[in-house]
């Protein structure tokens, strides 16, 4: 009875896919449920397969779990290397004069990797943030910037790095004159 959707190398199970990821993020069932707008019995009975889950409702639990629906139905590349160069990162803006890149495909298992560059000037934001409650590493790459935890400010250079939790409040600003590069190690997957 359990709901499957075809993809090119076979089958995606949603219920059991959408489990994991919940699980994952360390998150309720009550907790995603009430994000989403749907009972907990729904969406219980979604993961165990005893009820179709219309689009509409996968968008809400999607998007309940910090997710795009197509992660849903990303190919599982655990235990299959991968191999991404440097010029073929998808970079996307962030925050104010900043990218980031994904290093890690999704669905994320047990560890998420984002790489960042900051111009000069560059920052995650003008406020601090938080995200789940993951343990983070932030390790610096290159240049130089000021990491705020919790109200203090650090300054890191090159193979200087910060271990926190991600629900502590944290932001990045390059304040310096060259452009800062660094990594964002998330486990598990928070972001």
């Amino acid at each position: 009875m359990s709901e499957s959707v075809s993809v090119a190398d076979g089958s995606v199970d949603v219920g059991d896919r959408l489990r994991a990821i919940r699980q994952l993020r360390r998150k309720t069932l009550r907790e995603v449920a009430e994000r989403a707008g749907l009972s907990e019995s729904f969406l219980s009975q979604v993961e165990r397969g005893r009820t179709s889950v219309s689009i509409s409702s996968l968008q809400r639990i999607a998007a309940a779990l910090g997710i795009d629906v197509s992660d849903v139905f990303a190919r599982d590349g655990a235990g299959t290397p991968r191999v991404v160069h440097r010029g073929e990162r998808e970079l996307v803006s962030f925050g104010s004069k900043a990218r980031k890149a994904l290093l890690t495909p999704k669905p994320f298992h047990s560890v998420e990797v984002v790489a960042a560059e900051f111009e000069p000037g560059g920052t995650t934001g003008d406020e601090p943030y938080a995200h789940g409650d993951s343990e983070e590493v932030f390790f610096v790459l290159s240049g130089t910037v000021e990491l705020d935890l919790d109200g203090e400010t650090y300054e890191l250079g090159p193979g200087d790095s910060a271990q926190y939790r991600s629900s502590t409040l944290h932001r990045v600003r390059n304040g310096g004159a060259e452009r800062a590069e660094v990594l964002f190690v998330i486990s598990p997957p928070s972001y």
